[in-house]
């Protein structure tokens, strides 16, 4: 998933990427459930360097992302370059609850 952190929440754009519908099933769950989670990870062959962390939290859809949602969303994948996320909804998700294990930083 591409996302950027801004304003106390993870942002996801709803890119320009070739979909069958705009009626995306990650946007009918959102507003079926609100509850999301996502979860990072860090894999590596020596097991004492594994990690993650869980985010809980709750996700909406807003019609448009703010420009520094945009900016940072453009500044960190360079494919979001050529695409008009300004004019496109984006899924803001709002952190409630964080969960680390393993090692770390």
């Amino acid at each position: 998933m591409c996302f950027a952190y801004v304003q106390g929440a993870f942002w996801v754009a709803i890119d320009e990427k070739p979909k069958r519908t705009t009626r995306l099933k990650r946007l009918r769950n959102i507003e079926e459930n609100p509850s999301v989670s996502l979860v990072f990870d860090r894999y590596d062959e020596d097991w004492t360097r594994l990690a993650y962390l869980l985010v809980r939290g709750s996700a909406e859809v807003v019609e448009r992302a703010p420009e520094d949602v945009v900016a940072a969303l453009r500044g960190r994948y360079q494919q979001y370059l050529a695409m008009r996320l300004e004019k496109r909804p984006a899924i803001r998700i709002a952190p409630e609850r964080v969960v680390a294990w393993g090692n770390l930083p």
